[in-house]
């Protein structure tokens, strides 16, 4: 890929990989420009999102992003709250999160994944007026979704690790398990 190629993707916009009824609606923040160059998800070199699925177990094994599609035959998909690419969060204004958390509160109502997983904690405390979420189950549901926030797999998140990541979404992977586990005996 040209070096101006990424550049070119500013303020482009990605498909969604989702389909109704999933078990994990993975939600980023927004597309970085690599994702808006290459069409796919988390596609940036040092983005850890990849490698942290299938450490966690969600994944048999770690798919690149041009595989993304292969979520869906596991029950998983992905959007983002605010849907234009940017080099940074940071470019994007509290509007932006505000307006994104509407537009992604009507599409879980209608897609009705299980859960919400929303992987940056500080963008689901903006997009939902939730200034004292931490990383973990939320109380509360969005459009009939039970939400957990994950922490942010951008390589520039220095506080978690690989493996520390790979840690929480396995603690919330156990959660779903169980609620697939629970749902399915009460049928």
């Amino acid at each position: 890929m040209a070096p101006e190629e990424p550049q070119a993707a500013r303020d482009s916009t990605v498909s969604d990989v989702v389909a109704g009824g999933l078990r994990v609606l993975f939600c980023g923040i927004n597309p970085s420009l690599m994702t808006g160059a290459t069409g796919h998800h988390f596609a940036h070199p040092g983005n850890r999102f990849w490698p942290v699925l299938h450490r966690s177990g969600f994944t048999p094994r770690q798919l690149k992003p041009a595989e993304q599609t292969e979520l869906l035959r596991y029950g998983l998909g992905i959007t983002n709250v605010v849907a234009r690419a940017t080099a940074r969060a940071d470019e994007l204004s509290t509007e932006e999160f505000r307006e994104g958390g509407q537009i992604l509160a009507a599409k879980v109502e209608q897609l009705q994944p299980m859960w919400l997983a929303v992987v940056g904690v500080t963008a689901y405390r903006t997009a939902f007026g939730k200034r004292t979420a931490r990383i973990g189950p939320q109380d509360h549901t969005i459009g009939g979704a039970r939400v957990w926030a994950l922490p942010n797999p951008s390589g520039l998140n220095a506080h978690w690790t690989i493996q520390t990541m790979a840690e929480e979404y396995g603690r919330f992977r156990t959660s779903v398990e169980y609620d697939g586990i629970s749902t399915t005996e009460g049928s």
